[in-house]
């Protein structure tokens, strides 16, 4: 008689059906006791391989595919097969495979998903679906669902509107929250919105996999959407729901509309802003210097932006600072140039940054009359950091602080390489997607990435255990802490802003600590006070490993 699977609720199947079941399946590994027993004798070759036999064949496999989307197509594959084999190969060797599970990768797979589209995963609710999405939620499997991601497909990175074609994203994201924080895979949920798509490419692609409209917006969009979340959340009650590339002119809105009244967070916004916290709070260490001291010119001004502007800003008043004072160390730059208070044309958003000085409309000699000690990058603009732009930072700082953050690696907006060169090896530089190391005068820096794998695993880890209400800001601020605490001289000396990406998951435990003792701490959590929460963490973090059928 099958019986369920204590982890996933999943009714354990027998003969093919088994080996069908990436959750449960272990190919080549099943014993002989186990394939008598569950009926896989003559499915398999006799051989018996154990787990990390396996995964030396799989590593051999992928290391053999040219281009680092054979590479993602091969990985994809492997996870449709075999879950544990696949996070034991990403967990092992992180630093090598991220790039191709997520950014840069991702965003080149998401571009070609209709035509390399083999097997679903996850869920598509569709605007044709509205008024019955309850019903939708309800065919997925698992009613035991921690983590949903989810994405309308608007703003994939710096691509664009992706549509349906973004699920790659939901799917990437959720397999970092297993790779890096431990949250068992069968108790995520990737979801993709698809209510249309305004590009016209993939309307006309005849293998495009979504609907073949326009996108539904205004009302109707925000009615969906207020659906969407009182269905999910009634599906699976203790979700966390993680919002993913969503376009700037709903991103912040629904971010609005949702964080008072569901355990919710942007990823975008809000992960976005606490990784670059995390990376300025050790440029300090590296400067001798407190936040305090800095003045940020952001290039780009959407929700990105905002985002880790709010957070510095809200740092800055936990240092003491009024909320004025706070906001006169902040800038941005759009596309039409400086935000200042005597443009007409600024969104919601915009306006409560916007400064009483001179108009500036390029943005070298917007740094020339404000004088920042740091320049964010979260335009999408590739190479929008010339050698002006960077020369000038370096005329007016010993030490300038330059992060490039956007997404993928075609849309910095300059390289690890020209940042060095230009400042003459002075810069204390980030990026968004990974760039190697740069030998300069005798000396290797290592670019340090802003990955939002550092923080968003770990965080929603600890709200995982600790089932917050809702996710306030000072989450995200500890979660910085924590992150940049990791960070070791040794590391700065050499440029690097973030802990090796190896240690990783070691790290995201000990956000996933910090935050869920925040959230208690602060009475917003439906858990009550841990007296170890620590190893609490550590005993229910998923590790792949095959477990035994008899």
């Amino acid at each position: 008689m099958n019986r369920p699977d204590p982890i996933t609720g999943i009714t354990f199947p027998k003969g093919k059906s088994l080996l069908h079941n990436p959750l449960l399946n272990k190919g080549t590994a099943f014993t002989q006791s186990e394939r008598e027993y569950l009926q896989l004798e003559g499915l398999l070759p006799p051989y018996i391989l154990t787990l990390e036999e396996q995964k030396m064949k799989v590593l051999s496999a992928v290391r053999l595919k040219e281009t680092d989307m054979e590479k993602y197509m091969y990985l994809t594959a492997l996870q449709d097969r075999n879950e544990i084999l696949f996070y034991k190969l990403i967990m092992d060797e992180i630093e090598e495979f991220m790039p191709i599970i997520y950014t840069p990768t991702v965003g080149r797979a998401c571009q070609e998903f209709g035509h390399i589209f083999r097997r679903p995963r996850g869920l598509y609710i569709s605007a044709k679906d509205q008024g019955s999405i309850i019903k939708i939620l309800c065919n997925w499997p698992q009613r035991d669902v921690d983590v949903i991601v989810v994405t309308d497909g608007e703003r994939i990175l710096g691509l664009g509107d992706l549509g349906a074609d973004g699920m790659g994203i939901p799917i990437g994201k959720l397999s970092l929250y297993t790779a890096c924080a431990g949250i068992h895979p069968g108790k995520t949920l990737p979801i993709t919105i698809d209510i249309g798509t305004n590009n016209e490419e993939l309307l006309a692609d005849p293998l495009y996999i979504g609907l073949r409209q326009k996108r539904m917006n205004g009302p109707d969009y925000d009615s969906f959407m207020d659906e969407f979340m009182d269905a999910a959340t009634h599906v699976f009650p203790d979700v966390l729901i993680q919002f993913e590339d969503f376009a700037n002119h709903n991103a912040q809105r629904l971010l609005d509309r949702y964080r008072h009244h569901y355990c919710t967070f942007n990823d975008d916004i809000q992960g976005t802003a606490s990784v670059v916290l995390a990376g300025l709070f050790s440029a300090m260490r590296l400067l001798n210097q407190n936040l305090s001291d800095q003045r940020f010119l952001f290039f780009g001004a959407g929700s990105a932006a905002t985002g880790i502007a709010d957070l510095i800003i809200q740092v800055l008043k936990n240092l003491g600072m009024s909320d004025e004072d706070a906001r006169r160390r902040i800038y941005l730059f759009d596309s039409k140039g400086l935000v200042v208070t005597n443009r007409n044309d600024l969104s919601d958003i915009k306006k409560p940054f916007a400064r009483e000085c001179d108009y500036e409309s390029d943005f070298a000699s917007a740094i020339k009359t404000i004088k920042p000690t740091a320049i964010i990058g979260v335009s999408g603009i590739g190479g929008a950091f010339d050698q002006r732009v960077i020369q000038t930072m370096a005329e007016l700082n010993d030490r300038p602080i330059i992060f490039a953050l956007s997404n993928p690696t075609s849309k910095s907006e300059c390289t690890a390489q020209k940042a060095y060169e230009w400042t003459n090896g002075k810069a204390i530089f980030a990026s968004g997607s990974p760039f190697v190391p740069v030998n300069f005068n005798g000396k290797q820096l290592i670019p340090g990435q802003g990955n939002n794998a550092y923080i968003f695993p770990g965080l929603g880890f600890g709200v995982v255990m600790s089932k917050p209400y809702r996710i306030q800001d000072e989450l995200f601020v500890i979660a910085a802490e924590t992150l940049s605490s990791r960070v070791t001289d040794s590391n700065l000396n050499k440029g690097l802003l973030y802990p090796p990406l190896n240690q990783i998951r070691d790290i995201s435990i000990q956000i996933a600590t910090k935050v869920a003792e925040k959230a208690i701490e602060m009475g917003d959590s439906k858990m009550e006070p841990l007296c170890d929460v620590e190893s609490t963490i550590r005993s229910q973090a998923f590790i792949p490993e095959y477990r035994s059928y008899i």
